[in-house]
């Protein structure tokens, strides 16, 4: 297998893993933003906003530049070709079952219609006996 570090493919899955911060890649991906522009979509705070970019910037996905009390956020795609790497080694398996089922598929749509598939018949259906009525002496006291 690649050699990842596994530290580092926890920080990014785990930054991956929520939607807010994707949204976030997907703007820095556009250009630089402030955190105040990435917050603005979601209608949060920038404290809340700070946190998502601070998840960001623990895997390596956003370097923040300070330019006297604005923060401007630029992506960093490194870190998301050790995700894609990791990725890519489990894809060879994910290929082999779809190539099969592929040709499944083909071997089932060249074999020729034979209609609906026939029921068994069927056996009537067997019922029990039904019990005889027994008669109970009637004791007399």
């Amino acid at each position: 297998m690649v050699d990842i570090q596994e530290p580092q493919l926890d920080a990014v899955f785990h930054a991956l893993g929520d939607r807010t911060r994707r949204h976030m890649l997907r703007r820095l991906a556009e250009g630089e933003r402030t955190v105040g522009q990435l917050a603005e979509p979601f209608n949060m705070s920038l404290a809340a906003a700070s946190k998502h970019i601070k998840a960001l910037e623990g895997a390596g996905l956003v370097r923040r530049e300070v330019l006297g009390r604005t923060h401007v956020c630029h992506l960093n795609p490194g870190p998301l070709s050790v995700a894609g790497d990791w990725l890519r080694y489990y894809e060879r398996f994910w290929n082999a079952r779809l190539d099969r089922l592929e040709a499944l598929l083909r071997a089932e749509a060249t074999e020729p219609a034979a209609g609906p598939p026939s029921r068994p018949a069927r056996a009537p259906a067997r019922t029990a006996p039904t019990p005889k009525p027994t008669k109970t002496k009637r004791s007399s006291t």
